[in-house]
């Protein structure tokens, strides 16, 4: 049980691992504009916190200033209250995220591959612990990297013309920022062989047919509709108490990697957090006095 309660309470606290990689994330920064737009969204959206990709000239490929911008932006809203949902999205119309940004990786010395890899799967697993729902829109291809970028987000919408595929075996190399390991767990080891082993890539109605994403939806006109079903998606999350919301995705994200039993005791431990919480009487309260709950997070 102890374990369980160090599962539990640490919760509130995901340290950020990239402070220790700075002077070797600058060292091979290319970019002189923002790779990663953020935009806390207002009116019926407010709660919503979109995190946009902005490298048009190399497909929102994967670099070094990518990174240290994307994990600036996660600690921005790691212990934000007024973030109840992130959702994340390309503002390149067609793609998502090309991958790794091959042209800078041809730059490092053989060396420095492996730990910018590291660098990359530790802000995956970040992107991942957000105590909050992250909510993915693929209007666009999704390589590589950046399909492992959409595995560690909880929900996951494709327009039905996005392409997806870990593609690394043709570049002789293998998924390096969790793609074996997260892609197995989502839709089987068997079918997640042969994605892999064969470099398929597949479009946003086979993802769904196989469990790669929670919804297809048809391309709109403008290239977005990915991006309007998630935030479709996510106002349906905003309404619901935040701390529960929290809970139930430790619960769900921590009990999957245990047995029954153990995934019960870290649900019990999971529940005990939200008994004494303020939001859990106004939601008994406005259950009996037949009105909506207004739920503060506390």
């Amino acid at each position: 049980m102890f374990c369980i309660k160090h599962i539990v309470s640490n919760i509130k606290i995901y340290p950020s691992r990239f402070h220790y990689y700075g002077n070797f994330l600058k060292s091979f920064s290319t970019s002189t504009g923002n790779d990663i737009v953020i935009e806390k969204l207002s009116d019926k959206h407010k709660g919503v916190t979109v995190f946009g990709i902005n490298r048009p000239e190399v497909k929102n490929a994967i670099g070094a200033n990518f990174l240290k911008e994307f994990e600036d932006g996660l600690n921005s809203v790691m212990h934000d209250k007024d973030t109840r949902v992130v959702v994340l999205r390309s503002l390149v119309p067609g793609v998502f995220c090309a991958g790794a940004d091959l042209k800078e990786r041809a730059k490092m010395r053989a060396e420095d591959v492996g730990p910018f890899v590291a660098k990359a799967r530790a802000f995956i697993t970040d992107l991942e612990a957000l105590p909050v729902p992250v909510i993915v829109a693929l209007d666009g291809g999704a390589f590589g990297g950046g399909l492992e970028i959409a595995l560690a987000c909880d929900l996951r919408i494709a327009a039905d013309s996005a392409k997806l595929g870990l593609v690394e075996t043709r570049l002789a190399i293998i998924p390096g920022a969790g793609g074996t390991q997260r892609l197995p767990r989502l839709i089987g080891v068997a079918r997640a062989k042969e994605l892999i082993y064969t470099a398929a890539i597949i479009n946003g109605k086979e993802a769904f047919d196989i469990g790669l994403v929670n919804s297809c939806v048809t391309q709109n006109e403008n290239g977005d509709a990915a991006y309007h079903k998630a935030l479709e998606m996510a106002s349906k999350i905003l309404p619901n108490g935040p701390i529960g919301v929290k809970m139930a995705k430790v619960a769900i994200s921590k009990g999957a990697e245990v047995d029954i039993n153990t995934g019960l005791s870290i649900e019990e431990a999971c529940y005990a957090q939200v008994i004494p919480t303020k939001d859990r009487l106004e939601g008994l309260a406005a259950f009996k006095e037949k009105r909506k709950p207004v739920y503060k997070g506390e």
